[in-house]
């Protein structure tokens, strides 16, 4: 399954932390970002003028009857002089597209497409049929409430590119971020009506590193240079890798609360990890890969859906009520079509959902800049499904709980078509949620509650509790 390419990316990732690579990038300060020579007192700027008419999707091959909505796509420099371009996606919604927020989307990995999995598989508009080479509605897509913009970043995920090939090995959180908002700023030139709109970043997994981030490095350059002010309101992030520590001991407490663990290796597990200072023996290493083992072949990202294989019961063509687990290769098997790639204005590539990007730096923990986030009074909101085991709600919660933020209204359940949607507390500053029947891609398992989710975010209002 080309999921798995999501889970070795994330494990790589873990593993490669015992190294000392990471131990210089544990805090953003302001002064760090406003003097990195990444963040000039100037991003590059380049011409935009005609570029978002250029950039306009006539229409997608195979999509279906009736799209009431404007697409986009195309490439956005960000670095000149190493021939640097990043890839977007960006649908407008069908009603009141001039006066709803604009929400940024980012897919983590890290190193995995934002538009192969959040738009193909989540939340865009269109799923991809079984064949490969047919599209079909999402009702319960993110644009029937924002303007929704995909981002392939860094550069060398997805149709994202560079012609210095130094840079596929030398990415990391801070370069990423650098990208990104450079990105933004030039994407902001070519699509000026959006310079003063409320503005919103989301994403899942690694993007619980890439979310916080941009968000903080675009407050620190609002306050700092005399670039764009970027208007923004508010994150989201689903299912999200936030501390190294407590997100590791989470996945272990799970295996086991959820019957996949046995009580052996559990205690083995508790006994030998240290999760207070990370550094873990070689005994609680055996455990740690006992308790993997023990769990045996099932889809880690959601721990009760059936694999991709030849005996599995194909859901109703057409219906994003149950999620076909062999997406992943109908959304590869689109994306490499020429004459897709054609209309999405992006250069002849060898699409992959992942890539092997070299990853330099990645902080052990992002709690330090979501209490920064916090102090600066945007709206955070960190949502988990419930039946993810690859980030699993255990891990949200502890990071969460290293905050030690008072809650201000208690846990409880809320609703969407009159049943259980998940359950929610609001803390100072911070807002966790569950999604009931999720796994690790939310919008993927439960779109109709996904929706009503993002839509109470974005509205600034808890969902329902009746």
């Amino acid at each position: 399954m080309c999921s798995a390419n999501q889970i070795d990316n994330l494990y790589k990732l873990i593993k490669s932390k015992k190294s000392d690579f990471s131990s210089n990038a544990d805090t953003w300060d302001e002064e760090d970002v406003a003097s990195d020579k990444r963040f000039s007192s100037r991003v590059y700027v380049g011409a935009q003028d005609g570029m978002m008419e250029a950039d306009k999707i006539e229409s997608l091959p195979g999509q279906p009857q009736g799209v009431d909505f404007n697409q986009y796509a195309g490439y956005v420099t960000v670095d000149p002089k190493a021939g640097r371009a990043l890839f977007y996606y960006f649908v407008e919604s069908p009603q009141n597209s001039s006066y709803k927020p604009l929400v940024l989307w980012l897919n983590g990995g890290p190193g995995c497409s934002s538009l192969g999995y959040g738009a193909m598989e989540e939340l865009g508009p269109f799923r991809v049929n079984s064949d490969g080479k047919t599209l079909f509605r999402n009702e319960y897509s993110w644009n029937q409430a924002a303007n929704v913009l995909f981002l392939e970043s860094p550069a060398g995920v997805g149709f994202s590119y560079s012609n210095t090939t130094s840079d596929y090995g030398n990415t990391g959180d801070k370069s990423t971020a650098a990208d990104s908002y450079t990105f933004l700023i030039n994407w902001l030139e070519r699509f000026p009506q959006y310079k003063n709109r409320e503005f919103y970043i989301t994403g899942e997994s690694y993007a619980g590193h890439y979310v916080p981030q941009l968000a903080y490095t675009i407050l620190s350059m609002n306050n700092s240079t005399n670039e764009t002010s970027i208007n923004l309101k508010g994150i989201a992030i689903g299912n999200a890798w936030i501390d190294d520590n407590t997100s590791i001991k989470g996945i272990y407490d799970y295996f086991w609360t959820h019957a996949l663990n046995s009580d052996e290796t559990n205690a083995g597990i508790n006994k030998y990890c240290d999760y207070v200072t990370g550094n873990f023996s070689d005994t609680c290493n055996k455990y740690q890969n006992k308790g993997n083992q023990e769990a045996g072949g099932l889809d880690i990202y959601n721990i009760y859906a059936p694999l991709c294989n030849s005996s599995t019961p194909k859901p109703i063509p057409g219906s994003v009520k149950e999620f076909d687990p062999c997406s992943d290769n109908y959304v590869q098997s689109y994306l490499n079509l020429a004459e897709v790639q054609q209309a999405l204005h992006a250069v002849n590539t060898s699409w992959s959902p992942c890539s092997g990007v070299g990853w330099t730096d990645s902080p052990t923990t992002i709690l330090p800049i979501i209490r920064k986030l916090i102090a600066s009074g945007i709206s955070l909101w960190v949502y988990s499904g419930d039946i993810d085991g690859r980030v699993p709600i255990t891990s949200s919660r502890y990071s969460v709980n290293t905050l030690n933020l008072p809650v201000e209204i208690a846990w409880h359940p809320w609703y969407t078509n009159q049943e259980v949607g998940g359950y929610v507390v609001e803390y100072k500053g911070l807002i966790l949620l569950t999604v009931r029947g999720a796994g690790h891609t939310v919008p993927s398992y439960q779109p109709e509650r996904a929706l009503a989710m993002i839509s109470s975010f974005l509205q600034g209002k808890l969902p329902p509790s009746s």
